[in-house]
């Protein structure tokens, strides 16, 4: 079966320059990334804030062009950003943003905006995109009186559901959904989450699921791939993550849910993530890990299947060589039993 989106070896540099006169330095928000997406299949892409996530989501949108790699979307390249091939493929791939309100034009009322994607693509006359719009706003769980209000008029639950019927418009085949539910209500999380799982079931739509909350990964995705500082360093089934993590930083966010009676099994990492315009060498984790050799700060590991087949970047998780103590006794104590 053909992979509706498959990236290879994605890079994206930006420069970054500190004041009127600093010198630039190159800083890779991407770094290597490869991933695969069958048709119905969502993959959460999980990890902490600046480790690449939504830079991921853009890329394999086209809405930004890789320095290095390629994306195909149905076995064919990714045309160019902006060009008429581009446009064209727009339709089919769509996005789903973090903040609702801000993805609205508060000067348009609900249904204009959810009718938008069908003029552009020219799909339909106007009585036909007028029944597709008020189809669209029932099947996200609104009504038709809802089209005529203004997006400050609608609960932040109720504006994610127009988000979602305007990305639902043209009938996509992918939908990248960034952080969608972050800037909601926990209530309104569970019903969003609900909703995008229906729209699956329901439309065959692949979905990327880019998120930090590894409980709304697991609920709606059936792989989940964990990002560092630009790279993945973990992928594989959602249960298998969160009951075993492989990967020492994986280890750490899986620590950071709240379980009931899990006092003490936290995994603090030292310091702050290293700075992306000046990347360690070897495994960019290894400054901050529990368990790192000194192979660690010489060679990045590849990302490659276990025996378990899930894909771990990991010289002590692929069992290369045996854990080292990379920080201070008690902290590499916690890590190993929490492991």
């Amino acid at each position: 079966m053909t992979p509706v989106l498959e990236a290879r070896g994605l890079v994206r540099r930006y420069a970054m320059r500190r004041g009127m006169f600093g010198r630039a330095a190159e800083v890779r928000a991407v770094n290597g990334v490869s991933l695969a997406l069958a048709p119905g299949e969502t993959l959460g892409l999980v990890g902490e804030s600046g480790c690449g996530k939504s830079t991921t989501g853009r890329l394999v949108l086209g809405l930004e062009a890789p320095d290095a790699g390629e994306v195909c979307f149905e076995g064919a390249p990714m045309p160019s950003p902006g060009t008429p091939a581009w446009r064209r493929q727009r339709a089919r791939l769509q996005m789903v943003f973090q903040d609702p309100l801000g993805a609205l034009d508060r000067r348009l009322p609900v249904a204009a905006q959810v009718a938008e994607p069908l003029e552009i693509h020219g799909l339909g006359g106007r009585t036909e995109r007028a029944a597709r719009v008020e189809a669209l706003l029932r099947a996200v769980g609104l009504r038709a009186d809802h089209g005529a209000r203004y997006p400050h008029e609608l609960s932040g639950g109720q504006r994610q559901r127009a988000v979602l019927a305007r990305a639902l418009a043209t009938d996509p085949t992918l939908l990248v959904c960034d952080e969608p539910i972050s800037a909601l209500d926990v209530s309104i999380q569970a019903q969003v989450m609900n909703l995008l799982t229906e729209v699956q079931a329901t439309a065959g739509v692949a979905m990327l699921f880019v998120s930090h909350d590894l409980r709304a990964v697991r609920q709606v995705s059936h792989r989940v791939a964990v990002m560092y500082l630009g790279s993945i360093v973990e992928e594989g089934d959602p249960d298998a993550i969160l009951h075993d993590p492989a990967h020492p930083y994986t280890r750490a966010l899986v620590s950071a849910i709240p379980r009931p009676g899990a006092q003490g099994q936290r995994i603090v990492l030292r310091g702050d993530p290293p700075n992306p315009a000046a990347r360690p060498s070897g495994c960019a984790f290894h400054p901050r890990c529990a368990v790192a050799v000194p192979l660690c700060a010489r060679v990045s590991p590849e990302l490659k299947p276990r025996r378990d087949g899930r894909l771990v970047a990991c010289h002590v998780a692929q069992g290369e060589v045996a854990p080292g103590t990379g920080v201070s006794e008690p902290a590499r104590s916690t890590a190993l039993e929490a492991a």
